[in-house]
Formats: C-alpha cells, sequence, structure tokens
C-alpha cells in the first residue's frame, strides 16, 4: 500500500508530499520533505503504525532541499538513500547545497529548511537510467528524468509513478505549473523528460506537490502548454535586459492571473506559492534563456 503523507509545510496543507510504501521487506520512503518538517513527518509515519527506525530504504526524486532536505536523519538511523549520481557530491558534503541556499533565503533559511547534515558515501545509492532495483518483491525502475534538474529521477513501481517535479505543481483541482528554480532548467530536457513519461504504462502519477492524478495525458499536456508558456512570456525581458527584480512583480502578478483564471481561491494561490514560488522561476527562466541564447560577451 502506498500512503500519501502530508508535511504541512509552513502550517499549509497540500504543498509537500511524501510517500511511504509498505513492502514484504518493510517500508519504502519517497521524498523526505525539508529538515524542518521532519517531526511532523515522523509523527504521520508512526500515525502510519510504521516505526521509522524499519525504514531502510529512501529513494528521493532530487536534491532540492523540499524533496530530500530531512534524507541525512533517516541515513542517521541506518537507511540507504537511493538518488542520480549527480546528486552523490552534495548529499555526501552539503556545505555548497546549503551555502547557495543561504544566499537566497538569508534569515528564512532554518525557519523554511532546518539543517542538512552529511550522508556517508556507503550509504548513498546511486542509480543508472533504467536500473531496476529489488527490494524484496517490490521492484523499482529509476527513470533521469531531466528539466527541472539535472539530478531529476523519477520511481516507478508497477504502474505507479513517483514524479518529484518533473510532472509539475498541481494542488487539488487547480492547473498545472513546472517549478522553475535555477540553476538547471532546460525547457527542452523536460519535454524530453515528459514524453518518457507519456511512454509509460501508468495508472496514476505521484506529485511531491501534490498527490496522486489519474488523467495522466491531460496533466502533461498542460504542464508542457504553461512550460513553453512561461519560457516565451520571460523571452522579451531577457532580451531587453531587464533587471530580475523588475520583472519578478510582473512575473508573480501573471502566475497569479493565471491560477485565477483557472478558479483558484485566494487558499489556493497561497498554497501554490508555499509549494512553488513563482519569484524563483525568473531566475529559472532568465538562466534558461542565458544559457541558450549566444551572447557576444
Amino acid at each position: 500500500m502506498l500512503h500519501t503523507i502530508d508535511v504541512n509545510f509552513l502550517g499549509t496543507e497540500n504543498s509537500i508530499a511524501c510517500y511511504l510504501l509498505e513492502s514484504e521487506d518493510g517500508p519504502i520512503l519517497f521524498e523526505t520533505g525539508p529538515h524542518s518538517t521532519y517531526s511532523t513527518l515522523i509523527e504521520k509515519i508512526k500515525a502510519i503504525g510504521v516505526n521509522p527506525s524499519d525504514i531502510k530504504h529512501v529513494f528521493i526524486t532530487h536534491i532540492h532541499l523540499d524533496h530530500a532536505g530531512a534524507a541525512w536523519a533517516f541515513a542517521e538511523k541506518g537507511a540507504i538513500i537511493y538518488l542520480h549520481p549527480f546528486g552523490f557530491d552534495h548529499m555526501n558534503d552539503p556545505s555548497k547545497l546549503m551555502s547557495s541556499a543561504k544566499r537566497i533565503y538569508q534569515d528564512k533559511m532554518d525557519m523554511l529548511w532546518g539543517q542538512m547534515n552529511p550522508i556517508p558515501m556507503e550509504q548513498l545509492r546511486p542509480t543508472q537510467h533504467g536500473e531496476k532495483i529489488k527490494i524484496g518483491n517490490t521492484e523499482i525502475i529509476s527513470w533521469f528524468t531531466p528539466g527541472h534538474a539535472v539530478h531529476h529521477i523519477a520511481w516507478q513501481i508497477g504502474r505507479k509513478l513517483i514524479a518529484g517535479d518533473v510532472a509539475g505543481v498541481k494542488i487539488k483541482k487547480g492547473i498545472v505549473v513546472p517549478p522553475c528554480p535555477p540553476p538547471d532548467i532546460n525547457v527542452e530536457d523536460w519535454v524530453d523528460s515528459i514524453n518518457l513519461i507519456r511512454g509509460l504504462d501508468l495508472d496514476e502519477v505521484y506529485l511531491t506537490h501534490f498527490g496522486g492524478i489519474q488523467n495522466i495525458n491531460e496533466h502533461l499536456d498542460q504542464l508542457e502548454f504553461i512550460l513553453h508558456d512561461w519560457a516565451n512570456w520571460m523571452k522579451p525581458h531577457f532580451d531587453k535586459g531587464t533587471p530580475p527584480k523588475e520583472v519578478t512583480p510582473l512575473f508573480v502578478e501573471y502566475v497569479k492571473n493565471q491560477l485565477i483564471e483557472g478558479g483558484i481561491d485566494n487558499k489556493g494561490t497561497a498554497q501554490y506559492e508555499a509549494a512553488n514560488p513563482s519569484w524563483m522561476s525568473v531566475a529559472g527562466l532568465m538562466r534558461y534563456w542565458k544559457k541558450k541564447v549566444p551572447t557576444n560577451d
């Protein structure tokens, strides 16, 4: 059985999910959320009837703090952390990752994300694209799915897919939006990853932000449309060299209007902002165009 666990990030429901799979070889955790919500996650794991110390296999879709920030705490309890090879060094020594995050979040760092400690090399298990991992009778397939991050993996269990961020953000009956923070956003890679998911034999896709979806093709079509829409909205501002601080309020308003037009109320827009702060997509998409468009510099 696959359990959806809401870690109530920033006191907001339906913002960050972790997934607990009960298997014949013990519980398996997908995503850990940030360390700031670790105590909530532990409480909810216990409420399911699982001893957190029995979790010996933790799969993260990528190393961003809202997905993997508490992985080290499970490693301290003896868990193996399965991840993309590109994330190995950062999880073994998270100092650069945390330093970069502190420059962005400054004095809000601890409140948002908590701490992140190194994970010993022997407890990090890099996987390969298409690799099948057997845990008891449970088979988990590792699909490399870049676009949101170069170190992104979607994990397939039978006809279910733990999709992290590559399948976008969708809260309840809201629209699908692409989380586009720096530094790795690549629209072309993301579309390739969307097409990979389209080609899998799936009944349900599980989003970290937030929950399971069944109308997979419709969902992915909307994600691809808005991904291009956001990138194309940003391009003229990049071409003109508009400073990001001037672009940010315009883009935040643009996204808010999209959400409202999609039938989302004020509570819903706050949930979307907690799950996917639109201001972060400005830097991510500006960086995408900078890498894509040749300059004379």
